[in-house]
């Protein structure tokens, strides 16, 4: 399980006279290292600080994330873009990120204006460009604060933000592609759930009942169906609420614990459709990442680590950490992929090149390139794939409830004929 992290909320008073007031969560009971935790990070003086209680701290944490107003990914890419066009053209860092601020308050960017602002009143206080960057963790994923790091170190800040934002964009679209192939079967399926629960809810009990007062006599399986209807019926606040439990406890497993996230992801790597698909999004993502960091220059230890943490799916992630071991041991990276396994031959095969050759970066870049291809050829394959599929499923569904209907309804009809004809012999 993740490790219990405590929420404070803190003000502060700024070098420049300014006050900030915040949540901070961290894994900190002692309030002296709280306080000279927020003082390191802002230059400033604690004026208060209080401890949330743990079920408050609880409830805040659903409130904030609820009600906070989110980063888009595309306000991201823009703010790092117009950033490094503006420091390119030798506008001041600064100034760059004082109009970056005025901009985002007209355009009711509100989020991405917020994050600048903070970042605006650390850089007035002398704190360096990185550190501001460092200091919003939750919206600058890893790769890109590696990447500004870089750039502040040597010069190059302005196309390292130029880059950043050119893989944050290639994120976005990856993700995009994955939310439209799973859009139209999720929208269908609910669409197809809900008919199916109005009929067995409203449709069936009604008819169970007709038959009932013509004394039909039903088949099993419109005795099953009658039977599972009445159920629902009778318990349909209780079902819905197991439903909403099971569904709330599963999500929540799933953001806290890791070997459920583990066991999750290894079940859906040996699922076939779902594999297809998370090992061309996770491979797109991993070389994408890698290519990056290397062709930056950091080392390949901590780029296979860097990854690991920003790597979601915890099947890749796992391996990458024994990668990352392995190669800290002086093993190289295609050799150790190997033995550990999980990673296509495909991708393997390329990195071993890469890494004989002295080119690896680019063999990552071409790896990305391809993977991003067969994602999109995967997603509109499986869109097409699903659309039979599912009308498959409904048409079963709905076959089996119009029969299960329809042969009492054929036994009624036949026993009426048949005193029809009995009583005019």
């Amino acid at each position: 399980m993740a490790s219990s992290l405590n929420t404070y909320y803190y003000r502060v008073l700024l070098p420049h006279g300014g006050v900030r007031s915040g949540l901070l969560r961290l894994a900190v009971k002692r309030e002296v290292s709280v306080r000279m935790r927020i003082e390191s990070d802002t230059d400033g003086t604690v004026l208060s600080l209080f401890r949330f209680p743990a079920w408050l701290a609880f409830f805040s944490e659903i409130l904030m994330h609820v009600f906070r107003r989110q980063v888009r990914g595309e306000d991201l890419a823009g703010f790092l873009r117009d950033m490094g066009l503006m420091m390119r053209a030798g506008v001041p860092a600064l100034d760059a990120l004082q109009t970056l601020v005025d901009e985002s308050d007209t355009s009711e960017n509100r989020a991405m204006a917020y994050v600048a602002r903070n970042m605006l009143d650390d850089l007035n206080a002398g704190v360096g460009m990185t550190e501001a960057f460092n200091r919003h963790p939750d919206v600058f994923p890893e790769t890109v604060r590696n990447l500004v790091s870089i750039g502040d170190q040597t010069g190059t800040l302005d196309r390292m933000l130029g880059e950043s934002a050119e893989h944050v964009e290639r994120m976005i679209n990856i993700k995009r592609d994955i939310k439209t192939a799973l859009i139209y079967p999720a929208f269908v399926f609910a669409t197809i759930i809900g008919v199916a629960i109005f009929w067995i809810y409203y449709v069936v009990p009604n008819m169970a009942r007709l038959f009932k007062q013509m004394q039909a006599k039903l088949p099993p399986i419109t005795e099953g169906l009658v039977s599972f209807a009445n159920m629902l019926s009778t318990h349909l606040p209780w079902v819905l609420l197991v439903v909403a439990v099971v569904a709330i406890t599963g999500t929540v497993l799933f953001k806290r614990s890791e070997s459920f996230q583990l066991a999750t992801y290894n079940l859906l790597h040996r699922l076939p459709i779902s594999r297809t698909l998370l090992v061309s999004s996770g491979m797109a993502h991993m070389t994408e990442h890698l290519s990056i960091l290397v062709r930056a220059g950091v080392d390949l230890v901590s780029s296979l680590r860097i990854l690991g943490r920003a790597t979601k799916n915890r099947y890749y992630r796992t391996r990458l950490i024994q990668v990352a071991e392995s190669v800290s041991r002086g093993e190289s990276v295609s050799s150790s992929m190997r033995r550990v396994g999980g990673f296509p031959a495909m991708a393997v095969r390329m990195i071993s090149v890469g890494e004989e050759s002295g080119s690896l970066d680019q063999q990552l870049a071409h790896l990305a390139g391809d993977y991003r291809k067969r994602l999109e050829v995967v997603v509109q394959s499986l869109a097409e794939i699903l659309k039979p599929v599912i009308i498959l499923i409904a048409g079963g569904l709905f076959l089996f409830l119009i029969v299960a209907l329809l042969l009492p309804v054929y036994d009624l009809v036949r026993q009426s004929v048949g005193h029809t004809l009995g009583g005019g012999q």
